[in-house]
């Protein structure tokens, strides 16, 4: 029997009229803020008061990402089977009590490497769990038709928290030092969770087959429903190369700012927060794109049109010339953002509900798994070649990886299906619930309206 249940009518003014969904919004976008605000004192702890290599500095950033690769899969499973708000506020929890450890060690003179290292990794465990339960979550909240729309207003506060985050992280580490953001971090944690708690909603509670099957067993057939599905298989094929290649680039900005153009601790949020302004433009033009050119060439032209300006990136130079880097960051933004408004609302209308979980787990994990690698790659040619030739190689990369999308059935199309290609019975296991009932056409994937760090970067 399929899972999904009624969604809430929808009030008066829109979903800024429904107070559940104004809590999950607020909730989130707290945490998005600090989590920018670690972006920035995280790596500045590394650099300003351990120290740290260019090599150590990225396997730092590689540690968040690396829970996907080893659980990501499994817990796509997990996630369809257990309650997503109770799982939510764990998460939030336990990363609260780790990102307030590093603030105390740090003011007991014991902070090391390895701590950072430790809190980097487990709260990036935290994250899988928190990002997939998330996005299962949010249909339970808003109604269907509403999807785009919620996208869109999640991704353009995620990257107004950007903007203000990775700011107030540089400015927080120059008046009070590095470590101090990573409290504020921990205090947005404790909000979000306040939001959570504060939800109405009652969330549909997941069925459990009529025969048990072994997780190795659902992990397969999401998996096997992700690799099947030409429109899903291109999207993740592409997503795991970009996010390889923006990681890697991003993994070197700091070591960049502070080593190669002399930008002082304070500046340098602000500077990365640049890239936050094209996103938040993102988030809102995406619904236009969409209604003008169709969801599938939208999410084309944001691609094609952004990709090239990251070769601005290594041309910065100390003075005036530093904000190149600020100016290539933001339009690749912009054509991450709108490109991910319109993805992720295809993605919660197009698959099936109980495989949400792990068929977005898959593509996560694809995803997010090429980030830690992205970062060692960065940290590796950084310390290999220098950091501005291994700039100049990474960016050049992103601007031709957008040829990848044209591989898929995309090229061909205005508009984003809503319903598989192919008779949902040839896709499905044999213990899925009865497939749905298909409209029969297509419309525009994003319904009249206009998605995610985790970012660029996801969370």
């Amino acid at each position: 029997m399929n899972t999904a249940t009624a969604a809430p009518p929808r009030p008066r003014g829109g979903l800024l009229g429904q107070r559940d969904f104004r809590l999950l919004w607020a909730g989130e976008t707290m945490s998005r803020f600090g989590s920018n605000i670690t972006g920035v004192a995280m790596p500045l702890a590394a650099v300003v008061s351990l120290d740290a290599s260019t090599f150590w500095v990225s396997a730092l950033a590689a540690a968040a990402w690396l829970p996907w690769l080893l659980v990501g899969l499994p817990a796509g499973a997990w996630v369809d089977r257990l309650p997503r708000r109770p799982l939510m506020l764990v998460c939030n929890l336990g990363s609260l009590v780790l990102l307030a450890s590093v603030p105390a060690a740090a003011w007991l003179d014991v902070l090391t490497m390895t701590q950072l290292m430790v809190v980097a990794l487990l709260t990036g465990l935290a994250n899988v769990f928190f990002s997939i339960a998330y996005r299962v979550y949010l249909p339970s909240v808003v109604r269907r038709e509403d999807l785009a729309e919620a996208n869109a207003k999640l991704q353009g506060s995620e990257s107004a928290a950007q903007l203000a985050g990775l700011g107030g992280g540089g400015m927080l580490a120059g008046l009070f030092g590095a470590v101090s953001g990573l409290l504020v971090d921990a205090g947005t944690f404790l909000a979000s969770t306040l939001c959570l708690l504060g939800i109405r909603s009652t969330e549909p509670r997941p069925e459990a087959p009529a025969v048990p099957r072994p997780l190795r067993q659902e992990v397969r057939d999401g998996l096997h429903y992700t690799l099947r599905d030409p429109y899903l298989r291109v999207l993740t094929a592409y997503g795991t190369v970009t996010n390889l290649l923006l990681t890697g680039y991003q993994a070197l900005l700091t070591v960049f700012l502070v080593r190669d153009l002399g930008v002082g601790a304070s500046a340098v949020g602000w500077l990365l927060a640049g890239a936050s302004v094209g996103g938040l433009l993102g988030a809102v033009v995406a619904g236009s794109l969409s209604r003008r050119f169709g969801s599938a060439r939208g999410m084309l032209l944001c691609k094609f049109a952004t990709a090239p300006f990251g070769l601005l990136v290594p041309l910065a130079e100390p003075g005036w010339r530093v904000v190149l880097l600020a100016l290539g960051g933001a339009v690749l933004a912009l054509g991450v953002v709108s490109a991910n408004v319109i993805q992720g609302t295809f993605r919660q209308q197009y698959c099936p509900p109980h495989l949400l979980g792990r068929i977005t787990a898959s593509m996560s994990v694809a995803n997010f798994g090429a980030i830690p690698v992205g970062s060692l790659l960065g940290g590796i040619l950084g310390s290999a070649l220098g950091v501005r030739p291994a700039l100049w190689m990474l960016t050049g990369g992103l601007a031709v990886s957008s040829a990848l999308l044209l591989a898929g059935p995309l090229r061909a199309r205005r508009d984003l299906p809503i319903e598989p290609p192919l008779p949902e019975g040839e896709l499905r296991c044999s213990a899925s619930p009865p497939a749905r009932t298909s409209p029969g056409a297509e419309r525009d994937a994003s319904d009249g309206g206009p998605r995610r760090h985790p970012s660029g970067r996801g969370r």
